[in-house]
């Protein structure tokens, strides 16, 4: 929610700075940047300091950006951003750690993908909450109110902490110049390599229709700024029904490697058709199309970090998962500005979600490809 707290606004904002509501794109892009490099030493900082203190610091760095960004000058909102992206990097891997130790490995895929549904639902969050804090105040104290969230709920992980994080070690150290061993490991690993690829295909996806879909809704669309907020939550709800029931299917019948090549076909479609989507269109073909794009394109993580989980090395998941992690940030830090560039260029946030279509399908096509050469 905190990471999408300015995105939701954009409109309001870019009015407020006098800027491009496309810039949103550089703003995602600055704070996959500082998600990327805290996800490679988070393996290092949950063995010192266990999960809960690293994601606890997370949130209030979190918080620290939100009122950066409630200044309203352009660097400001850079540095702001910044540190949202450090809060935000070390989570996945601090969860990881906790539930590859105590998940049976039939059971990875469906409860990682539980586990997974926060992202969405934190974005469906800012779908609901933000307009409507819009109309009660101002933009700025509307970042203030989920900076106190974030505040709120490192208050409440406290009294997990002594439990949780009983197997820290102390006397790991944290150093800057091991922050290439997690790349290291994945790119020596071929299933993780392979997984890392995926997911930068599928983070700028994600990424892009999530940034820039109120926008899109609200300018080529005609949707008020509620409306679209809320078709934004919509959509995610898509990706939270969506990243429990591929894990299901995964853990089930497919196997993650054959799931994630269906989703990407599936984000494909979903793509090209809401690059189709007009103002003329009844409000429920919007809402349907939307949905399932967001199943897909949300929906994947859950089934992605099981199998990262499920090929690390013993008692190295959460290492294995920043390395993966920052190909999955780059795809992040890539989309969302690539798709402002062109839908700019070209006039048009239709041209972005084409872009998106021809990715996905190249996607789909290597993890074929890829299948029947290990088979």
């Amino acid at each position: 929610m905190a990471l999408l707290t300015l995105p939701v606004m954009a409109p309001v904002v870019s009015k407020a700075l006098m800027v491009s509501p496309a810039l949103v794109g550089f703003y995602v892009s600055v704070t996959y940047l500082g998600a990327m490099f805290s996800s490679l030493i988070a393996g290092a900082a949950v063995a010192r300091l266990g999960a809960i203190r690293v994601s606890q610091t997370g949130l209030i760095m979190c918080a620290a950006g939100l009122l950066l960004c409630s200044v309203p000058w352009l660097p400001a909102l850079a540095l702001g951003a910044l540190l949202i992206g450090l809060g935000y990097g070390p989570i996945t891997p601090a969860s990881s750690h906790l539930l590859a130790r105590t998940t049976p490995a039939h059971q990875l895929s469906i409860v990682f993908s539980i586990k997974q549904t926060g992202v969405p639902v934190g974005a469906a969050m800012a779908g609901a909450i933000v307009p409507p804090l819009l109309i009660l105040f101002d933009w700025q104290m509307s970042m203030v109110v989920v900076a106190l969230a974030c505040v709120s709920f490192a208050w409440v992980a406290q009294p997990l902490r002594a439990r949780l994080d009983a197997d820290r070690v102390q006397s790991q150290s944290i150093q800057l110049g091991n922050l290439a061993a997690p790349i290291r490991l994945v790119l020596q690993h071929r299933p993780l390599a392979t997984m890392a690829a995926c997911s930068f295909v599928f983070s700028m996806v994600q990424m892009s229709l999530t940034t820039y879909l109120v926008t899109y809704l609200h300018d080529d669309l005609a949707f008020g700024l509620v409306a679209a907020g809320l078709t934004l939550s919509l959509t995610q709800l898509g990706g939270i029904v969506g990243r429990i029931g591929w894990g299901f299917v995964a853990d089930r019948w497919l196997g993650a490697p054959r799931m994630l090549t269906v989703l990407a076909c599936v984000m494909s479609v979903c793509a090209g058709a809401t690059a189709c989507l007009s103002p003329s269109l009844p409000a429920w073909v919007v809402w349907t199309v939307l949905v399932l794009f967001g199943a897909s394109a949300i929906g994947w993580n859950g089934v992605y970090l099981s199998e990262v989980a499920r090929q690390a090395p013993p008692g190295m998941a959460s290492v294995a998962t920043g390395g993966t992690l920052v190909f999955t940030f780059f795809g992040v830090v890539i989309g969302p500005l690539l798709f402002g560039l062109l839908s700019g260029a070209m006039g048009s946030y239709r041209s972005g979600f084409l872009a998106l279509m021809t990715l996905a399908a190249l996607a789909a096509l290597v993890l074929l490809l890829n299948k029947r050469r290990l088979a």
